[in-house]
């Protein structure tokens, strides 16, 4: 019976941990232009979560915002300076960042909502 009550207990703070991390994605947006509605809806999302006691999973913020981080690490892969393609009905240049802060950074936050999930749980 033991065993049951600590899998019901370890799935429901899975489900908040990543509940907690699509709140964490909305304000990893904050970094783009649709971060003006994301930031928004994550806050107001975060004022609901946080009026449970007690709070569980908030580790997950850090990974989603960690995401968030790893996608433009990845869309800025060819990065860092001006990238010039061609096809075979045009072609064009982009400018990209350096991805390697915005992986480092992913890389850090994603690991250590996980980490300190894990560690809240045990």
């Amino acid at each position: 019976m033991q065993a049951i009550a600590n899998r019901k207990s370890h799935l429901v703070g899975c489900g908040w941990f990543w509940a907690w991390a699509v709140v964490g994605v909305g304000f990893g947006f904050g970094v783009s232009v649709i971060g003006i509605f994301t930031v928004i809806a994550a806050t107001i999302a975060t004022v609901f979560m946080t009026r449970r006691r007690p709070i569980r999973g908030a580790w997950g913020v850090a990974t989603g915002i960690g995401s968030v981080l790893l996608f433009v690490a990845y869309q800025q892969r060819e990065g860092p300076g001006t990238t010039c393609y061609t096809t075979a009905t045009g072609g064009g240049c982009d400018e990209h960042l350096n991805p390697l802060p915005w992986l480092v950074i992913g890389l850090i936050l994603f690991a250590a909502g996980i980490i300190g999930h894990t560690r809240e749980t045990e």
